[in-house]
């Protein structure tokens, strides 16, 4: 069985094809899908959404990508549903958080510092309610770091993993697994395939981030996460081992990491 532990199965381009999508990745094997949301207005959707599948489970948080149009209240709103959320059995993370310095709007100087703000909060709701989070860290991981450092949540992952070997080392230091999808089935994504090949087997958990980051065969098309089988096979291929042995290790890294799952 196979975990897809970041999947936006509620993104718009599915349309009406989530719970089929979901049902579809079921019959591949895999066994849950985690859905972050990304802004306080999609809290009730994902949760919904996670209820009325099979293998679905779902995060709360506020995506950084989100932080320009998010107000202060929404942190208390977060805090409030998470709080509720907690006697939900789907519940298991907080996410996805964390800093896009990717985007140029997002690094202008007043835009990066409501992200910190933003991203601060967001591990401290994290931490007060010992939850995992799932962190967005695009062109940003030494500062991702800096700040789990000094607010430290009950691990995690760091979603769509594509740093160096020594900020990996900084990530799992802290507990927290690596998340690596369809880029590194593309051939010339070298140092992602390195990542994928070398670092610890126990640090690293699969994701589609669906409906974006398509593997090589799907490219440019829209991702899903019944993919997540063949992506997994991929990593196999570069460890030199079974497919079986990836699914066994990725699926127990998952649950060590999500532990409400």
């Amino acid at each position: 069985m196979w975990i897809d532990t970041h999947c936006h199965l509620d993104a718009h381009e599915f349309g009406g094809e989530s719970a089929a999508q979901a049902a579809l990745a079921r019959e591949q094997g895999v066994s849950m899908i985690v859905i972050p949301a990304v802004e306080t207005a999609n809290f009730p959707v994902v949760a919904q959404l996670a209820s009325s599948v099979d293998n679905g489970c779902y995060a709360l948080g506020i995506h950084p990508i989100y932080v320009p149009h998010a107000e202060e209240d929404d942190l208390r709103v977060l805090r409030e549903q998470v709080a509720a959320a907690m006697a939900d059995r789907r519940f298991v993370a907080l996410g996805e958080i964390g800093l896009d310095f990717f985007i140029p709007m997002l690094t202008e100087p007043a835009m990066r510092e409501k992200q910190i703000f933003f991203f601060r909060e967001q591990l401290r709701i994290a931490r007060d309610f010992e939850l995992p989070v799932l962190m967005h860290v695009r062109r940003s991981q030494d500062v991702v770091l800096k700040h789990v450092r000094q607010i430290r949540p009950a691990g995690g992952i760091a979603h769509a993993f594509n740093g160096s070997f020594q900020q990996a080392q900084g990530y799992i230091e802290l507990g927290f697994k690596l998340g690596f999808g369809g880029a590194m089935t593309f051939t010339r994504a070298l140092q992602i395939r390195r990542l994928a090949a070398e670092l610890p087997l126990e640090s690293i958990v699969l994701e589609t981030d669906a409906p974006d980051i398509a593997p090589s065969w799907v490219h440019p098309g829209r991702n899903s996460p019944d993919q997540i089988p063949r992506i997994g096979a991929v990593l196999a291929e570069l460890r030199g081992m079974s497919v079986e042995e990836v699914a066994f290790a990725t699926t127990a890294n998952a649950k060590q990491i999500l532990t409400r799952m």
